[in-house]
């Protein structure tokens, strides 16, 4: 199967797909961010993107053109991949802040990042993609990018299913509102168990938490829910037990006196950090052989075909300006006096930002951009950019700042390349012109950037990185690994408790990616994830031809809370 052959006379690059697409770029960023901040998770927003653009340019605009669609979703999808990779890591640089270690990042410090970020990791992509989408069709079926072409293709034959994704964006932003806006009732149901002391159970009943679930599956949800009943049933009641009447580093009161919020706080979510580290990495140690030979021989099939693509309608970025684009863009990123980055980070930015943009291309053409391992990726370039930072002689404070530069710009490059990887599938399927789509992505991660500095300083003021609204536990996460290769002062003995679960987990066939982040997220988040995972097999044997609809319904849900989120952050902060 090949690409359609794409009439020159269609429509495709307009004012009203730039228009419609960066407004659903910004939308979808800040939703992402703000759903990644609370959960430590983001959905892919390519599907919800294609529906919206199909039922606003073919239902209401009353045009009929499927490849100006397309590219309001190339443009629109971006939004999210940047914030994925934003939330990652730049919070940290706000924690070390209110900590006094370092100041506050300024707004065109962090936008800067993102924009420079996501413009190389489309340019680092746009030579994979002869190689990657072309010639391995038929192998390499990059989820989301098919269900876009398909549900763009649908808009062509049947009513648009728009309808499904404003549902659910309206219910869940209502629900939203009554709950953190009026604050009618809580969200959060909470038990402490008093036989089994030090235990805890709960749930958070909110849409975007069973969202999450339903679009992930029963099985991974179940993994999640695994994890955190591992650490809030069985691991904090043996600590409880044993260390009731002392006093254990890295807790400062009698373990005896604590909630299980405090044993969780104090001693779990150092145990998930070692456990979503060691899985992060096996995820990544699992699949490098295969991607070495595809990296190896894809590149140099691109570069062969490379000039055969320039006058036919197959044609990319050129690759001349690829590279020129490229080198400026690391100079800027050296030189640039708001970004603390020195040349031995730009040089490790460029060696790893092209390795881990190739294997994030392929990752997602095998397991769909949900499944993308970033934070292993991310975690392997902090400890290595850490080691070397900090054996180069800089200050510790530096050393920190440069590291999360570092890290940052990595995982936004492997978060846009395996965004581009499956518009340009989309784009493949129905004949789009390849460059217009990669001069798209590029308008909407610019859009996307200038926003979300803006949200995170927003969501920053409002609550703060690390509260109870904000636990950001990926930037967490990120800040341990920096903080624990500068400065030595971790808990290892917990840590590396955590990564012996995940090597057992693994060993015992079981995802252990998944099982970490429910160990290391509290257990009211995985139990609010496992209510949408039972609804989703519900549908599945009941009736399976509802389960697009339903992934529709829900992907509107997840924009609806995230947007109300983000309009109640900007309320409390006037």
């Amino acid at each position: 199967m090949s690409g359609k052959k794409r009439d020159t006379s269609v429509v495709e690059f307009s004012i009203t797909s730039i228009i419609l697409g960066v407004l659903l770029a910004v939308l979808f960023g800040g939703a992402n961010a703000y759903l990644g901040l609370r959960v430590g998770m983001t959905v892919s927003a390519s599907i919800p993107a294609a529906v919206i653009s199909m039922g606003i340019i073919r239902v209401l605009l009353r045009k009929d053109s499927i490849l100006e669609s397309n590219m309001v979703q190339t443009i629109g999808s971006a939004g999210e991949s940047v914030a994925a990779g934003a939330i990652f890591t730049l919070p940290v640089l706000f924690m070390w802040a209110e900590e006094g270690i370092t100041g506050f990042p300024g707004y065109m410090e962090i936008t800067a990042i993102c924009i420079s970020a996501s413009i190389l990791g489309i340019l680092f992509m746009v030579p994979l993609r002869n190689a990657l989408i072309v010639k391995e069709h038929m192998t390499l079926p990059y989820p989301e990018g098919t269900a876009c072409a398909k549900v763009l293709a649908a808009g062509e034959e049947k009513k648009s299913e728009a309808s499904w994704v404003f549902i659910g964006l309206l219910i869940a932003g209502i629900y939203k509102f009554i709950v953190d806006g009026i604050r009618l009732f809580g969200s959060q149901i909470h038990y402490e168990f008093k036989r089994l002391k030090g235990a805890g159970i709960g749930v958070d009943v909110l849409p975007a938490l069973i969202s999450v679930g339903y679009i992930c599956g029963f099985r991974i949800a179940s993994y999640m829910l695994a994890g955190g009943i591992i650490s809030w049933l069985a691991l904090m009641p043996v600590i409880s037990m044993f260390g009731n009447d002392i006093i254990l580093f890295p807790g400062d009161v009698l373990i005896g006196s604590m909630t299980s919020n405090q044993l969780w706080s104090n001693y779990i979510r150092y145990i998930g950090a070692g456990a979503v580290a060691a899985a992060g990495i096996i995820s990544l140690i699992k699949s490098l052989p295969m991607l070495c030979n595809a990296f190896a021989g894809s590149f140099s099939r691109a570069n062969r075909k490379f000039q055969a693509e320039g006058g036919s309608q197959e044609r990319n970025i050129p690759v001349k300006w690829i590279i020129i684009l490229v080198a400026v863009i690391s100079l800027f990123i050296w030189l640039a006096p708001n970004i603390p980055v020195n040349l031995l980070g730009t040089v490790l930015i460029i060696i790893f930002g092209f390795f881990f943009a190739t294997v994030s291309s392929r990752m997602v053409g095998l397991v769909g951009s949900s499944n993308n391992p970033v934070s292993g990726m991310t975690i392997a370039t902090l400890i290595i950019s850490a080691v070397a930072m900090k054996m180069s002689g800089m200050s510790t404070a530096a050393a920190m700042t440069g590291t999360i530069a570092v890290g940052s710009i990595i995982c936004i490059i492997s978060a846009i390349a395996g965004d581009t990887s499956q518009d340009l599938k989309t784009g493949y399927i129905l004949g789009a012109t390849p460059m217009k789509q990669q001069i798209g992505e590029i308008i909407g991660v610019i859009a996307a950037s200038l926003s979300i500095s803006g949200v995170l300083y927003l969501l920053n003021n409002a609550w703060g990185y690390g509260s109870e609204e904000l636990s950001a536990p990926q930037a967490t996460l990120m800040k341990l690994v920096v903080e624990g290769v500068m400065e030595g002062n971790l808990p290892w003995n917990l840590i590396l408790v955590g990564v012996a679960i995940a090597v057992a987990v693994e060993l015992m066939g079981i995802e252990s990616l998944p099982f970490a982040v429910g160990m290391y997220l509290p257990i009211h988040l995985s139990m609010g994830i496992m209510i949408g995972g039972i609804i989703r097999r519900i549908v599945e044997k009941v009736k399976k031809s509802g389960v697009e609809r339903g992934i529709l319904f829900t992907s509107g849900m997840i924009a609806g809370e995230g947007l109300v989120g983000i309009i109640l952050a900007f309320v409390e902060v006037l």
